[in-house]
C-alpha cells in the first residue's frame, strides 16, 4: 500500500512518526500551515515558521524516504488577531517558491467578517500564482460554514476542481461532491471521522475526488490513520486499485495541478528556504 497523506502537520510530530509512517507506506505528504495553539504576536514568527516547512520539515521527511510538500496561508483562527494579518502581504513570495504546492489552510473558524476578508484575499492569491486551495471548514456549525465556504468559492471565479473542501462528514459531502470540489476527510482516534463512516461514505460517494487525511497534529491524532483506512477498506471488500486510487492517485491528481509536485524525497540536506541554499547535515 502506497500513501499520499493529503494534510497532516508533521511540525507538530516526531521522527517516530516519520519511520512508523514510512513502514506503513507514507511516501508523500502535504503539511499545510495551521495554528500552531499557541497565539503568534507577530508576523516575523510566520516567516520563521514557513522557512521551517520548506526547508528543516522537507530535510525530516527525507531521511525517511518521504516527500515533503507544504500549503501556506493565515489560517482562520488566526485571521482575527490584527497581530498576524500583516502576514497576507507577506505571502506572495512565499507562494512562489519550490515545495508549495496550495494555497492552505483558509476558509473559516468562526465566521467572522475579518475571515470573510482574509478568505477572499487569499483565493485572489490562489488564481494569481495558479496553485490550488485547501479549505478549512469550521469545527462548529460546519453545514453552514460549508455552504458559505462553497458561495465564496463560487464568486473568487477559481474553478471547482481547484478546490479540495477538508474536514467533511456525512452532513456536508454531498453539497461539496454537487459543487464539483473536491472532498477531503480526517479521520480521528475519537472525532472529525472514523474508518467505518469513511468506508461507508466511499461505498456511498464512490472514490472519484475522495481525499483521506490524518490531519495529526499535536492534539490527539494519529500520523497512521490513512493507512487503517486503506486496511478498513479491502477488509470491506474495496480492491487494491480503489485504495490506491484514494490514497495515492487522487492527492497526487489534486496537488499535481500546482506543477511543483516532487515525488522523489528531496536530498538529505535542509534547504535554507531564505536563501535557497543546501546545509548539509553536521554542518549546523
Amino acid at each position: 500500500m502506497r500513501i499520499f497523506d493529503p494534510h497532516i502537520h508533521m511540525t507538530s510530530r516526531t521522527t517516530d512518526d516519520y519511520e512508523a509512517m514510512r513502514d506503513a507506506g507514507v511516501r508523500a505528504l502535504v503539511e499545510p500551515a495551521f495554528w500552531l495553539g499557541q497565539p503568534r504576536t507577530s508576523v516575523g514568527s510566520f516567516v520563521d515558521y514557513f522557512d521551517s516547512l520548506l526547508g528543516w520539515e522537507r530535510f525530516r521527511a527525507a531521511q525517511f524516504g518521504i516527500a515533503h510538500h507544504c500549503a501556506l496561508a493565515l489560517n482562520p483562527k488566526e485571521a482575527n488577531d490584527p497581530r498576524c494579518t500583516e502576514v497576507l502581504d507577506v505571502l506572495p513570495r512565499y507562494l512562489a517558491k519550490d515545495g508549495v504546492v496550495a494555497v492552505g489552510e483558509v476558509g473559516y473558524d468562526s465566521m467572522t467578517p475579518e475571515e470573510d476578508d482574509a478568505f477572499a484575499r487569499q483565493l485572489e492569491l490562489a488564481l494569481r500564482h495558479d496553485l490550488p486551495v485547501l479549505v478549512h471548514t469550521p469545527h462548529r456549525d460546519k453545514q453552514e460554514g460549508t455552504k458559505r465556504t462553497l458561495d465564496v468559492v463560487r464568486e473568487s471565479g477559481l474553478a471547482p476542481h481547484r478546490v479540495l473542501v477538508d474536514h467533511l462528514n456525512e452532513i456536508t459531502v454531498k453539497m461539496v461532491a454537487d459543487a464539483g470540489c473536491w472532498m477531503g476527510f480526517s479521520v480521528y482516534p475519537d472525532t472529525k471521522m472514523d474508518e467505518a463512516r469513511m468506508v461507508a461514505l466511499l461505498a456511498e460517494y464512490g472514490t472519484e475526488r475522495m481525499l483521506v487525511n490524518s490531519a495529526a497534529d499535536w492534539g490527539r491524532s494519529d500520523p497512521l490513520k490513512t493507512h487503517k483506512t486503506g486496511l478498513a477498506m479491502l477488509d470491506a471488500g474495496f480492491g487494491e486499485s480503489e485504495v490506491d486510487t484514494v490514497l495515492w492517485h487522487n492527492p497526487v491528481e489534486f496537488y499535481g495541478q500546482s506543477g511543483r509536485l516532487a515525488l522523489e524525497p528531496a536530498a538529505a540536506g535542509v534547504v535554507d528556504a531564505a536563501t535557497g541554499s543546501s546545509v548539509l547535515r553536521g554542518e549546523r
